[in-house]
């Protein structure tokens, strides 16, 4: 009975909102339809233009049509779902609906027609009078007017410019008799003004009719006499003021010996009254606003139209909604008892109808409800039941996904198999040792995704006595990975069976001990160090100074050429004394890594110094620095580094070559934390394979390098907590980057 209450809440708010719709339409329609017959009826000077207005008007009318047709048609729709999906009391309503429609839509539509031929009629009729014939007889009056003035004007004036070509009054300077002249044409042919200009354009004669203030019109214009003297046409002037207007002309003076020459012009002004003047403007105005109005015929039209069809609409829509409103009494109960039913058929007993009723809809109301109240009870009962037995499946499945996450996240490799050889599970750390994925194995038998090698390992631990005799067994191997990486591990295999004690698969957890077995033949490394340094290093002394005493001791008692022998001989001796004295430092130097003693410094400093000591080099090499932003200052070993930097200059400066070049860049990691130097150069790079071994002792790619520059690199890079690794530079070369993380 919830649902039928908020049901007929919202029945309720949205009826509340139709009405506040259909009352506001009517509110916008009456003044609306006030404003258009008040301002075409009575022609009321409304701010604006015309069209703007009219397009206001239309488009306001249009969306409220589209607001009483989409309110009407929804209704409609509406109705047609509901009796397409057979909704309890649909049809009833819809033939409700139906009865007010036709009873509306008859005198409607009669009215809509008749009144819509009225309106066409009186907007024809407004029309039709000929009104704008009149005006524009008038306007074509008074051009005329205009017309005859300039021909009397140009007519004259040429007279004029004739005479005084042939007379020789040439308006070269100030003329008495020209000045004479020019007044008596003034009266002789009634004009305002008469201006002679020389051929300057300097005004030489000005004379006008005294019944005239002719000093407020202030023609003509630089350019127009200019234009006039250049061409020799005639140019017609027009000036406009409270006073009247002015109809003048401008008439060149041509020269009497040269063809065609403008000596000079003759500028004639003849007033037009105001009285005249005001009058054509006006009769030109109304021929104007007439066509504007008459352009307005068709959407002062269509804005009736659209209102008569907004009144149509309207007392559609009441039917529709009338019709609604009174079915929803009589189909509402009926609707709620069927919907009730349908929701109890689907376990929800939830239902509750609140209808007071002393009819016989009202016994079958109170019957129902007792109904879902005893199907509610007995469902509570067996939920109950179920709350247990859920619980403790959710405890079980809880423990798997423990199992899971652990198994997931553990260092180690773990896989398991079945009986019959398919893997069952791989974890992170498997995938990752072994380079596959879990989504390619998984469901597989592990001959069809392991390599060789690695099935043989598997077959090799499976056909162990002991294994067979006691189900488990631990071992330690060396497999090669589908990336070709070989690993270290070691693994324990353990036989799985069920409860009746039958075979049921394996599993194997395995670890990679690699770097450990590196860690081992590094100390290994170092102690052999230790010994070659010590047993070494101590006669290497004595014998380069048992060479220096032979060279020195025998050099004056020997020929010349015994001592030149004598010389090759004692110095080939120091020479290579002395680099198996370097060879031995540099073993006492990796033997002997001192603990790194870390203080507050400025790294940039510190690689900003290695690389000022490359900065010219034997072999024109170029190296270059530059880094994205200032590392902070933090605690390593500042000697420690220094001699990273210089074994990796060292390194590259070789690998590059005579003009070479090497590049060193410092930057600052800030969300990792941590600072990165990279030394790149444009050698012939590192093969693959000698990349794997490169920072091992005693493995050197050079011709008589001793293999300890980047052991010693990698161990002091360790040391500080660090990374160093060695890739190839694009487009050729290698490239050293060392991260060292800003807090040990």
């Amino acid at each position: 009975m919830q649902k039928y209450q908020e049901s007929a809440s919202q029945d309720k708010k949205r009826q509340r909102r139709e009405w506040i719709v259909i009352l506001c339409l009517i509110l916008v329609i009456l003044p609306l339809y006030y404003v258009g017959m008040r301002y075409f009826d009575l022609g009321l000077d409304l701010p604006g233009s015309n069209s703007t207005l009219i397009f206001f008007l239309i488009n306001i009318n249009v969306i409220i049509l589209l607001g009483l047709l989409y309110l009407t048609v929804r209704n409609l729709v509406k109705l047609l779902f509901e009796r397409k999906k057979s909704i309890m009391g649909a049809r009833l309503r819809s033939k409700l609906v139906l009865a007010f429609i036709l009873l509306s839509l008859m005198p409607t539509i009669i009215l809509f027609f008749v009144s819509a031929q009225f309106i066409s009629s009186s907007i024809e009729y407004w029309y039709n009078i000929p009104i704008e014939r009149s005006l524009r007889n008038s306007i074509d009056l008074g051009q005329d007017y205009y017309e005859k003035t300039y021909h009397k004007i140009f007519t004259f004036g040429n007279n004029i410019s004739r005479i005084i070509t042939y007379d020789g009054l040439t308006p070269l300077a100030k003329n008495s008799d020209l000045v004479k002249f020019v007044n008596d044409k003034l009266k002789q042919y009634n004009f305002s003004r008469i201006r002679v200009y020389s051929q300057k354009l300097e005004l030489r004669v000005s004379v006008q009719d005294t019944n005239h203030d002719m000093e407020i019109f202030t023609g003509p214009e630089q350019q127009d006499l200019e234009a006039c003297f250049n061409t020799a046409d005639e140019i017609r002037l027009r000036e406009s003021s409270d006073y009247g207007d002015l109809a003048g002309g401008i008439i060149p003076i041509f020269s009497r010996t040269e063809n065609r020459a403008v000596v000079g012009l003759i500028v004639i002004d003849e007033h037009i009254p105001a009285k005249f003047a005001n009058k054509l403007k006006s009769v030109s105005s109304g021929l104007d606003e007439y066509q504007q109005s008459k352009m307005l015929k068709r959407p002062v039209k269509a804005i009736h139209m659209i209102l008569l069809s907004i009144v149509t609409l309207l007392i559609i829509f009441i039917s529709v909604w009338f019709g609604f409103y009174l079915s929803k009494g009589i189909t509402v109960p009926i609707q709620e008892l069927a919907e009730g039913t349908e929701r109890i058929a689907s376990g929800d007993y939830n239902f509750f109808i609140d209808l007071e009723a002393a009819d016989e809809i009202g016994v079958l109301v109170n019957s129902f409800n007792r109904m879902t109240l005893d199907l509610k009870n007995s469902k509570r009962q067996i939920e109950k039941a179920n709350e247990e037995l859920i619980k403790s499946n959710m405890e079980l499945e809880q423990r798997r996904r423990y199992m899971e996450i652990v198994l997931t996240n553990v260092g180690a490799g773990v896989i398991s198999a079945d009986a019959e050889g398919r893997l069952l599970t791989v974890n992170k750390s498997a995938e990752k040792m072994l380079g596959i994925k879990v989504a390619d194995v998984v469901g597989k038998n592990y001959r069809e995704v392991m390599s060789p090698e690695q099935v043989r390992v598997i077959n090799d631990f499976l056909a162990d006595r002991a294994f067979k005799k006691r189900g488990y067994i631990q071992n330690q191997i060396r497999i090669t990975t589908a990336d070709s990486k070989s690993l270290a591990l070691i693994v324990y295999l353990n036989m799985l069976r069920d409860e009746h004690g039958r075979y049921s698969g394996l599993v194997a957890v395995f670890d990679d001990f690699s770097e450990i077995e590196k860690a081992q033949r590094e100390a290994a490394w170092r102690q052999v160090a230790r010994r070659i340094a010590h047993e070494v290093k101590n006669p290497l002394t004595p014998i380069q100074l048992s060479a220096q005493r032979i060279k020195k001791r025998l050099e004056s008692k020997v020929d010349k050429d015994d001592a030149q022998m004598l010389d090759e001989c004692t110095d080939m001796i120091i020479k290579e004394a002395e680099v198996l004295k370097r060879l031995v430092n540099e073993f006492s130097s990796y033997a002997r890594m001192p603990a790194i003693n870390p203080a507050p410094s400025d790294l940039n400093s510190v690689v900003t110094e290695a690389v000022s000591l490359y900065q010219v080099t034997q072999n024109n090499v170029k190296v270059s620095f530059g880094g994205s932003a200032p590392v902070p200052v933090f605690s390593f070993d500042n000697e420690q580094i220094k001699r990273v930097m210089i074994n990796l200059l060292d390194n590259a400066i070789t690998a590059a070559g005579p003009e070479g070049e090497v590049n060193v860049r410092l930057s600052y990691d800030k969300e990792l934390d941590l600072a990165r130097i990279e030394i790149s150069d444009n050698g012939n790079g590192v093969q693959d394979d000698d990349k794997k071994r490169i920072f091992e002792p005693y493995f050197s790619t050079k011709n008589h390098g001793t293999g300890l520059g980047l052991a010693i690199v990698n161990q002091i890079v360790k040391d500080h907590r660090g990374f160093v690794d060695v890739i190839d530079n694009i487009p050729k070369g290698t490239r050293f980057i060392v991260e060292l993380p800003l807090s040990l």
